[in-house]
């Protein structure tokens, strides 16, 4: 019995007229896209498939107990990931206004947890954008500052490297300005764009 599982769950699946490992793949892409979906991950008999390996695997006949299982992201996901993000990112901007106060007041623990939480949030933030990628009509319009991600984040990447720079200096007075006029601006920013 061919088994198929979907981000982890045992899915029941019709096999009609696959014969062979592609043809289920190709099966199964059709029906991600109709469903606005996108495969981002394919493991067959606990072999992952990379691009390297797919021509040769797909070849391969389909056995009476092959194994599938698929990462797959949705639009809606996406969707709502961003949406999250706007969310979070409207609050990061909230929280580095108060960076210098609590520099001022010595409230290290609190700036190291908001820059944390800055680097892990655009982390994410990456990943997501990443993922959109696979659903161009829907999310290449989404502009920050009437910029792409790739050209924000560049810009954005120098401000961090300056505030980087600024609190190993513990230069407060560049940590206060960058903060104020450059940071959280930015956050709030990404915050509208992923408001849609």
């Amino acid at each position: 019995m061919v088994e198929f599982y979907i981000n982890g769950q045992s899915v029941e699946v019709q096999i009609e007229d696959e014969q062979t490992v592609g043809d289920v793949l190709k099966s199964f892409e059709q029906t991600c896209e109709e469903n606005e979906a996108a495969v981002i991950g394919i493991t067959v008999d606990g072999k992952q498939i990379t691009a390297e390996s797919f021509d040769e695997e797909a070849a391969k006949e389909l056995g009476k107990n092959t194994k599938f299982e698929f990462s797959v992201v949705t639009k809606g996901s996406i969707m709502e990931s961003f949406q999250n993000l706007s969310v979070l990112f409207s609050s990061l901007a909230e929280k580095m206004e108060q960076v210098p106060l609590e520099i001022q007041s010595g409230h290290n623990k609190e700036v190291t947890e908001s820059i944390k939480k800055l680097a892990d949030s655009i982390n994410e933030f990456s990943h997501i954008a990443t993922l959109a990628s696979l659903f161009p009509d829907t999310f290449k319009e989404i502009k920050i500052n009437n910029m792409d991600f790739n050209d924000f984040f560049a810009d954005f990447s120098q401000i961090l490297l300056d505030f980087e720079g600024a609190l190993q200096n513990n230069d407060s007075v560049l940590i206060g300005d960058l903060c104020e006029y450059e940071i959280c601006p930015r956050l709030n920013s990404i915050s509208s764009a992923l408001n849609f």
